[in-house]
Order: C-alpha cells, then sequence, then structure tokens
C-alpha cells in the first residue's frame, strides 16, 4: 500500500485512531484459529459511521482492502487480514444503547462483550440467552456476524434467533438499516438475515437490536459419570426423545476431562470415558419434574454417578469449568486445533465414534467435547505446528471427521463459520447452485470484492483440493 494512501486513512479516522507499526500489525494479524496469520498494512479504530463510510469509499477508489474485527476470538479465520488490507476493529463501539422493557428489546453497539449484555439485562429480570464460550470476551457484534450459538442453544437458539435488526455500512458506503421492534414484519426479502452469518464479507455491523425473553425463575444442573461414550451419546438421544429441553446438555471425554480437571480442579472423574453436563431451566414444578426425569434416564444408561449442584455457585463453577475446556486442552500440546462438526442428533454417537476412529487411523490426539444436546461437536487435535508431518495427519483426519458428518447428514460448522479454514468443503454442503447464488450476491454487493475478500469462498480463481490450516492459504486471501 502507498503511503499516500495510508496518509488518506490516517486523515479520515485521525492520527489516535490509526497506526501503522509493526508491533500493532502483530497484535491484529491473527485471531483464535490455529496456524493462520497475515500482517495487515495498518489498524484503524473508527469513530463513527461516516467515518467508516469515508474508509469504504477510499478502499473502492483506490483498491485496498477492508477487514473488519471483534474481539479476534473467531476460529474460522474470518478476521485474519488479506493482503493489501487495512483493519477496522469495532472494539471501542461498546456502548448498550437502549433496554426497552416495553417491547423486550436492547440495543446495542458491536463492541458489547457478550456476557456484560446479559449481566446488565439479568439485573431487571430478563434474559439474553446465546452464550458462547469465549462470552467474558467476544463481541456481540462477532456473534451475528457469526452466527455464533453456545451452551444454550439446545434450548434457545443460537445468535440468529435474537437479531431483530440491524445497521451496517455496506461496501459502497451507504448505511443499510434493517428490521425492527416489530414483533412481525415481512415486507420484502429479509436482508437482516443476510447480514447475520455474512463473516464480514456483505458491511459493517454498527448497531443490533436484539430480543430478550424474561430471566428463567428455577434451574438444576447435573453432571453424570459414565464409564463408556457411548452410554454418554445414547443418554442424550433418549432424553430428547422423552420430550424434554434441557437448557443445555454438553459432553466431555476423557482426554478434555483430564485437561479441564488439571486447569480447574473441580473434582471431575479423571477415569471417567465421558461426562454430561446438563441444565434445566423454566418456572414451576416442572424444572424438578424434568430433572427426575433426567436423572432416570441417565441411571438407565448406565451413569456410574450423578451429582446435582447444591447451589447456584457450584453450578457456576461446573458451568465455568465445561467452558474452559478449549483453553485446558491447549495447554497439553504447543498447537490446538478446535473444530466444530454438527449432525443431527440422533447421529451423534456415531460421529463421536469417527472421531475416535480418525484419531487412531491418522495417529493425532483429539480432546472431543460439544454441545451433545444439538449435535455440534468439537473435535480439538492436540499437535504442534512444528512438525509438519504431524500437522498433515491433522488435516487428514478432519478432512475424514467433516466428510463423515456430511454423509450423516450433517453440516461443517455449527456455530464457527466457514471463514478461510473451512471454504474448501462449503460446495460439499451447499452444493454447487447454492455456492454460486452465495458468490453472485457477494458480486452484486461489494462489486469491487474490497470487503474480507477470500473468506467463506473464493470469487476467483476457483480453489480446488486445499487443506484447512495451511500457512500456504494466506497468498490467496486476495482472490
Amino acid at each position: 500500500m502507498e503511503n499516500s494512501v495510508k496518509e488518506k486513512i490516517k486523515r479520515i479516522v485521525g492520527e489516535r485512531n490509526y497506526s501503522d507499526s509493526y508491533e500493532d500489525r502483530l497484535c491484529y494479524s491473527y485471531d483464535a484459529t490455529a496456524l493462520l496469520h497475515q500482517l495487515p498494512e495498518a489498524v484503524t479504530f473508527p469513530e463513527n459511521e461516516e467515518q467508516i463510510s469515508s474508509l469504504v469509499k477510499l478502499a473502492n477508489e483506490t483498491k485496498f482492502n477492508i477487514v473488519p474485527r471483534g474481539s479476534g476470538t473467531g476460529l474460522s479465520g474470518g478476521s485474519i487480514p488479506v493482503e493489501n488490507s487495512i483493519v477496522i476493529v469495532m472494539t471501542r463501539w461498546n456502548k448498550i444503547l437502549e433496554v426497552d422493557t416495553r417491547n423486550l428489546t436492547a440495543t446495542v453497539q458491536p463492541g458489547v462483550i457478550t456476557a456484560n449484555l446479559q449481566s446488565e439485562v439479568e439485573k431487571i429480570g430478563l434474559f439474553y440467552p446465546p452464550d458462547p464460550g469465549s462470552m467474558n470476551v467476544c463481541t456481540i457484534g462477532g456473534n451475528v456476524a457469526n452466527n455464533a450459538g453456545g451452551l444454550r442453544a439446545l434450548k434457545y437458539g443460537v445468535t440468529k434467533n435474537y437479531v431483530l435488526g440491524t445497521e451496517m455500512i455496506l461496501p459502497n458506503g451507504d448505511l443499510l438499516k434493517t428490521g425492527g421492534k416489530n414483533v412481525k414484519d415481512v415486507a420484502g426479502y429479509n436482508l437482516r438475515d443476510f447480514v447475520v452469518g455474512s463473516e464480514g464479507t456483505l458491511g459493517i455491523i454498527t448497531k443490533i437490536l436484539l430480543k430478550l425473553i424474561p430471566l428463567p425463575s428455577e434451574s438444576i444442573t447435573i453432571l453424570a459419570y459414565f464409564d463408556r461414550l457411548h452410554d454418554s451419546a445414547e443418554s442424550v438421544s433418549e432424553i430428547i426423545a422423552a420430550k424434554i429441553l434441557p437448557c443445555m446438555m454438553e459432553f466431555l471425554d476423557n482426554t478434555t476431562i483430564n485437561c479441564v480437571e488439571d486447569f480447574t480442579h473441580v473434582g471431575l472423574p479423571r477415569q471417567s470415558e465421558a461426562v454430561l453436563l446438563i441444565e434445566i431451566d423454566g418456572r414451576g414444578s416442572i424444572v424438578n419434574e424434568d430433572a427426575e426425569t433426567v436423572k432416570n434416564i441417565l441411571l438407565k444408561n448406565h451413569a456410574s454417578f450423578i451429582r446435582v449442584a447444591d447451589s447456584i455457585n457450584e453450578a457456576l463453577l461446573l458451568k465455568t469449568a465445561r467452558r474452559s475446556a478449549f483453553s485446558a486442552l491447549a495447554r497439553r500440546r504447543p498447537t490446538t486445533i478446535l473444530e466444530d462438526a454438527t449432525v443431527p442428533r440422533s447421529e451423534l454417537p456415531i460421529i463421536i465414534e469417527k472421531v475416535t476412529e480418525a484419531g487412531k487411523k491418522f495417529n493425532v490426539t483429539f480432546g472431543n467435547f460439544g454441545h451433545a444436546g444439538d449435535g455440534n461437536i468439537h473435535p480439538t487435535c492436540l499437535t504442534d505446528e512444528r512438525d509438519m508431518a504431524e500437522i498433515n495427519k491433522a488435516h487428514k483426519a478432519f478432512d475424514f471427521i467433516f466428510n463423515e458428518a456430511i454423509k450423516l447428514g450433517g453440516t461443517i460448522t455449527g456455530e464457527h463459520g466457514t471463514g478461510l479454514a473451512k471454504k474448501q468443503f462449503l460446495e460439499k454442503v451447499a452444493g454447487i447452485p447454492g455456492v454460486e447464488m452465495m458468490k453472485k450476491i457477494k458480486q452484486s454487493i461489494d462489486e469491487n470484492n474490497i470487503l474480507n475478500p477470500g473468506k467463506i469462498f473464493s470469487i476467483s480463481p476457483r480453489c480446488e483440493g486445499s487443506l484447512p490450516f495451511r500457512r500456504e492459504q494466506i497468498k490467496d486471501f486476495q482472490n
């Protein structure tokens, strides 16, 4: 990028909101995805929509790329810079603008931390359910861009189920407003849902209108130990078949149990092959009735021990331990590749077995955990990026897992997004017509392909046969 262009960028955002120092560029050269990084040309922190619009217009005129970014907790490479790009960081846009108790909505800026919003609305008896594992760090804008899920998605759904409206700067600099507080609104195309999950490729989100619901008054948290992983998976299927919908139903395999116990010391059973963490919430006696039914199903499926949290603090401790799974696994080996695949709930026992098979077949170590109730698993490969032979085996293992998930009627990502890491699998899920339609939408909105190019799919040339997590892919970002 020419210095004259950098000077124009600096004049738009102001000197205090611009940096092209190596240190700052390095800080924003990666996200939470293993093995991928790319230095941007500059990092910016625009203060208002006019500055963002001006940056976008300049990018079209001088042909540089823009990569929007929140906290950088993404796990698909979606916020990694591309060649000849600047990063627009939205973390300073962190205000809760309104909580409307009459319409049960919250209006927020994209940089609001998810857990902060939850804490604020719970003070007045309201509830924002989406809770990604990184909820204490990740931003609402990033959640919307990736349609993030979380532990409570089984009962309450994912981010898209709570987005009522958005405002964003389009790739031509215009401001697009979608949705509103109306409970019903079917006027024209549902543009709001184009925004949710678009991974920063269609616009830069500046404001979000969210739905809130009443806060559940009762909850019971149960931890069940199993000597066989298969029994835990069968328990999940039977609980759903019994028409019980827990708030959360999470599982950890033995590798993850031991890593979490080393990290948190909450008393997890090191010898167990699996544990299930189940929370049932709601109002009135139905919570206790459902909890008893769940315990009976767990015992029927050979749970070796059932532990019921006897206080809010103990329940929070157990849930915090589960949320630490990724961090705990990351302490085991130098490189941790956390992935995301989803199958129909009935196929959960099979896909869990396939992850185990992949580890044995390719001689790599997996920790496996995830959202058992909605069929969303997180196979996590513990490896070392300095050993390319081992990394290649990890590539092959994940390729095997994704293909097996697709065979079971599943998908390549339930909540992390496609980004860079999984775009080579997208056609297997969406089909050629589906991918071509996505490309046409992108090309019609972003004619010069300036906004987060190379993510989700490549416009041109067609990218064939690439493996996930390859550093070599960085150079293909601009395509």
